[in-house]
């Protein structure tokens, strides 16, 4: 997307210093697996990542997405700033507004804690395993209705 400088999936929200995948898979660090997104505010902002955000996943259900179940799976953000949390939480009103979803949103809105950096295997995981039946089921029709509904945002 125009203005998003890098990405990195890792962990945050928990309680367990440096932990593995292993690790928040159990459910007990009370980590969320994250993806930590630097961008250039001149570029995009905020308010325009969160629509990716809550167009690409499904804020209403608890500590779920998908078959995917367990707190690591919580919708989430985690703002790095009052105008981040105060843009986030004017977004959520704005969506149960409009009733977007019928259930309620429960995207958790939190400060920023340490960031955990997932490992290697982890980083660009759909462009690196694309083929794979996750990717192919659950992540390729997320990037493709990406592609569609954020056109004029996406990089040449």
């Amino acid at each position: 997307m125009e203005g998003v400088i890098s990405v990195e999936s890792g962990y945050m929200g928990g309680h367990v210093p440096n932990p593995s995948y292993k690790d928040v898979c159990t459910g007990n660090t009370g980590h969320a697996e994250v993806a930590q997104v630097t961008f250039d505010p001149a570029v995009t902002t905020f308010r325009e990542l969160l629509e990716v955000f809550f167009s690409s996943h499904d804020p209403t259900t608890l500590n779920r997405q998908g078959n995917d179940t367990g707190t690591q799976y919580r919708s989430a953000i985690f703002h790095h700033s009052a105008g981040q949390k105060e843009t986030a939480e004017e977004v959520i009103r704005e969506l149960t507004r409009e009733g977007v979803w019928r259930d309620p949103i429960v995207t958790e809105v939190t400060p920023a804690s340490q960031f955990y950096r997932a490992e290697d295997y982890h980083q660009e995981y759909y462009r690196n395993n694309g083929n794979q039946p996750y990717c192919l089921y659950v992540v390729a029709p997320k990037v493709k209705k990406f592609r569609e509904k954020f056109a004029a945002k996406r990089k040449p």
